[in-house]
């Protein structure tokens, strides 16, 4: 860990510490009742705060100076990979299957346009005559 990181986990640890005491001295003047009640949560919240501190140091490991984030352990480590191999499958899945579905569609587009030029009365290659093209442009003006 850097000394950034070092010397801010020291001032808050001192602030606590500072906060406890502080607390510590104005719980005096409580009934008995109140100040048990205090203290078993203030031991939880150590206990929690030592389950968690522990879970959070597995899943880092430090070497040469620099901090990887790991797993938290190697147990079930064929499903880790698996899962995090389910959503790339399901994405190229996903991208096959648009490709898949827009060819269909241009190609039913096609057919429908294909099958109105067969089926019309003009010959396909009436389409193409340059003076079909002009016959049209004025057709349209009027």
């Amino acid at each position: 860990m850097s000394n950034h990181t070092l010397s801010s986990e020291s001032s808050t640890d001192a602030f606590a510490r500072a906060l406890v005491a502080r607390i510590s001295q104005s719980t005096e003047q409580l009934p008995h009742e109140i100040t048990e009640r205090l203290r078993a949560a203030r031991m939880q919240a150590i206990a929690k705060r030592k389950v968690a501190t522990v879970a959070y140091a597995s899943s880092i490991s430090a070497q040469n100076g620099v901090a990887t984030l790991g797993t938290g352990g190697e147990e079930n480590g064929f499903w880790r990979k698996f899962a995090s191999i389910v959503p790339l499958v399901a994405l190229l899945a996903g991208l096959v299957s648009i490709g898949w579905i827009q060819d269909e569609v241009r190609a039913d587009e096609l057919a429908k346009v294909d099958a109105e030029l067969l089926l019309d009365e003009l010959p396909p290659a009436a389409y193409v005559d340059p003076g079909f093209v002009e016959f049209l442009r004025k057709g349209q003006g009027n």
